[in-house]
């Protein structure tokens, strides 16, 4: 196992594994989650990095999943994915025993603030697995996170959707479907989508998330920080709605790869700093920034 890196800043970081394949579950959609025995991976993920997987031996380039869990102890992480093309659909023929070359963890992730004890995790689609993992960072946590999260699909969700025991006072009765992992963690979550889902809040997700933010106080707001992943279209609501409660927001945005440890330049974004635009590499800059500095209002 070689750290590589062609930047410093991640130098002796990010480690080629040859991981055995642990679990696969598919779920409708064609939506697969695949558990990797992937040790060095598993000790420094943190919520918000991702995997530069490869899919398989015939196909030489990887493909960028975000990490949804990571067991440090165990020495395995869990990926989420869709069949979008060749490689993902020969990754989801993968079984138990296989063994997939795995080069992570990469990117800076989600950096909490302490002082806003109620963080809101919106996720939508394939940006789910980054809220998964950092509702788990935050459950693990010594500092008493009061979270919040939300999640939007138009597929079917890939996971069990179970009715939530945990009281929404802010919203309406029958929309009660919830993540089960995360409800066993003692959060509350809430699930968004157009397509009429039982229990589900109908509508996207930044909608919902409107509702929640709309039901607190001033002073419950100075508490809020926002943290999302999804779609492009979904990031620039959040930002939006973020930026209209003035509260701030981190945003893991979504970017064709093809190195991934930032020798390519393939994956750049313009991102306003504080001494004028610059381009940033989603792989190792990010992939989380700075949702102001992104969806900026003169972009």
């Amino acid at each position: 196992m070689t750290g590589t890196n062609v930047t410093r800043a991640h130098r002796d970081t990010i480690f080629v594994e040859d991981a055995a394949v642990l679990a696969v579950e598919h779920f409708p959609g064609a939506q697969f989650v695949l558990r990797l025995q992937a040790p060095e991976c598993a000790a420094r993920a943190t919520a918000g990095s991702f995997a530069h997987v490869r899919c398989d031996e015939s196909l030489p380039m990887r493909r960028p999943l975000s990490i949804m869990r990571a067991n440090a102890a165990a020495g395995w992480i869990e990926v989420l994915f869709k069949i979008v093309g060749h490689g993902l659909d020969a990754l989801a023929r993968r079984a138990p025993g296989d063994k997939v070359s795995v080069l992570g963890p990469i990117g800076r992730g989600f950096r909490p603030d302490p002082a806003r004890v109620r963080p809101l995790l919106i996720g939508g689609g394939v940006g789910i697995p980054p809220m998964v993992f950092l509702a788990e960072t935050l459950r693990d946590a010594e500092l008493d996170w009061q979270p919040l999260v939300l999640m939007g699909s138009e597929l079917p969700f890939p996971f069990p959707a179970q009715r939530s025991k945990l009281a929404a006072d802010w919203l309406e009765g029958e929309i009660n479907s919830a993540h089960p992992l995360i409800e066993s963690w003692g959060m509350p979550s809430r699930l968004a989508s157009l397509n009429d889902f039982d229990g589900c809040f109908q509508g996207f997700v930044t909608e919902l998330a409107d509702k929640w933010l709309a039901s607190l106080t001033t002073a419950e707001l100075a508490t809020v920080e926002v943290f999302a992943c999804g779609p492009t279209p979904m990031l620039e609501a959040t930002a939006a709605l973020a930026a209209r409660y003035e509260l701030p927001c981190q945003v893991s945005l979504e970017e064709f790869m093809a190195c991934a440890v930032g020798g390519c330049a393939g994956c750049t974004v313009l991102v306003q700093e504080d001494d004028g635009p610059a381009m940033k590499r989603v792989c190792v800059d990010g992939p989380v920034f700075d949702a102001a500095r992104v969806f900026h209002a003169d972009a």
